[in-house]
């Protein structure tokens, strides 16, 4: 098997699924994890440094970073606390490669501050950071000859697609959708869908937020404004596909007339692996897909049904600081459902009525984002 050793790499959210999959990925290459960072869960990270014995281990909780320094007292690994360790632990020196799978807005000082250093790959699973900001993500990642690539199976699928030829022959560009664990079911319906009704994914095993945005399609929302942003075209070149069998991750039409698939088996590894390697390829861990196996059919979403698919078109073509409203009326509106204090609709509602108030102007600077930030945030939990 060919292997990437020497492969250094800084994880960003080490203990969720994505970190936790992604170690995985990095022991398959042969690579080593110089730095892990995470929130607060103290108990996974002690794990996780003594299976793979990184130089440096942060968490932006500093009691948890505490109760970290205190079980990793026997070992020679650094332990630091506070948002500022999660900068450090992304640009740590020794590390060619950074993966961000933070969630939310608190993945975008980190990245901010890996591209500032410039020349090192970035692997970007969080969504949210190019909603809020993907202008000045990308301006700035050009300018210090940063190699972003994202961490997604449908994004991971356009990439692949397009390697070869360049991004203005791209004409059309359809992601892939599930359509989650209520497709085929109307509005009225859905009024009362519970919690655990909604994180039972027919696909993918995820982390609980992502999951109940995939139920929204509100995650599909967000990879909108990533397709428009990492292959530099136009909302209106973007539709949505409803493929329930989930083998064909992307599907790109270009100004020939050609019309390409991706397709693999629904397995996360495979773009983490891709992002970590691109443009090399190497012997991955999933099995190969059967196309005998399962239908590939398509079916167009039901945006009466799923509303939060039209708001993220609609925020997407708006531009400004509409993203920012989008992603932070979102996932203030998702926390809400999971405490049970919003319905399942009431998420969509929240973000409408946001999306009105969205600031005027063009300005993106980072102040501009994080206030529009928490205003959103404080509007969804007082509505």
């Amino acid at each position: 098997m060919k292997s990437k050793k020497g492969l250094t790499l800084s994880i960003i959210g080490s203990t969720g699924s994505i970190g936790r999959q992604a170690l995985t990925v990095l022991e398959h290459l042969g690579g080593w994890p110089v730095a892990l960072a995470a929130g607060e869960n103290a108990a996974e990270m002690e794990l996780q440094c003594r299976r793979y014995k990184p130089r440096l281990a942060a968490l932006a909780n500093v009691d948890a970073a505490g109760d970290l320094r205190d079980r990793l007292s026997d070992t020679s690994i650094q332990v630091i606390g506070g948002d500022d360790a999660i900068c450090e632990a992304a640009t740590h020196p020794e590390a060619d490669t950074t993966l961000i799978a933070s969630a939310g807005v608190a993945g975008l000082k980190p990245l901010l501050a890996v591209i500032k250093i410039g020349g090192r790959r970035i692997a970007l699973a969080n969504k949210e950071t190019i909603v809020y900001a993907g202008n000045l993500v990308m301006e700035r990642a050009r300018a210090t000859n940063t190699l972003l690539i994202p961490v997604d199976s449908e994004l991971t699928a356009i990439h692949q697609c397009c390697h070869t030829t360049s991004n203005h022959d791209i004409k059309h560009i359809s992601l892939t959708a599930s359509g989650g664990p209520f497709f085929g079911r109307s509005a009225e319906s859905l009024k009362d869908v519970t919690v655990e009704e909604a994180l039972k994914h027919p696909t993918w095993k995820m982390g609980k937020k992502i999951t109940i945005e995939s139920a929204l399609l509100l995650n599909k929302g967000y990879e909108i404004f990533e397709t428009m942003h990492y292959f530099n075209i136009p909302a209106d070149s973007i539709s949505v596909l409803i493929h329930r069998e989930s083998i064909v991750h992307a599907v790109v039409q270009f100004s020939c007339g050609a019309t390409f698939f991706q397709t693999s088996v629904p397995d996360m590894s495979l773009p983490i692996q891709y992002a970590l390697t691109y443009p090399d390829k190497y012997h991955s861990m999933i099995k190969p897909l059967d196309l005998t196996e399962k239908p590939i059919i398509f079916a167009k979403p039901d945006l009466g049904a799923f509303p939060c698919l039209k708001l993220s078109f609609e925020a997407a073509k708006k531009g400004g600081l509409a993203g920012a409203v989008l992603a932070s009326a979102g996932e203030a509106a998702v926390e809400r459902f999971m405490a049970g204090t919003l319905s399942f609709n009431g998420v969509a509602e929240c973000i409408e009525v946001a999306l009105k108030h969205t600031p005027r102007g063009d300005s993106l600077s980072i102040e501009d984002i994080m206030e529009t930030d928490a205003e959103m945030r404080a509007f969804v939990y007082d509505y």
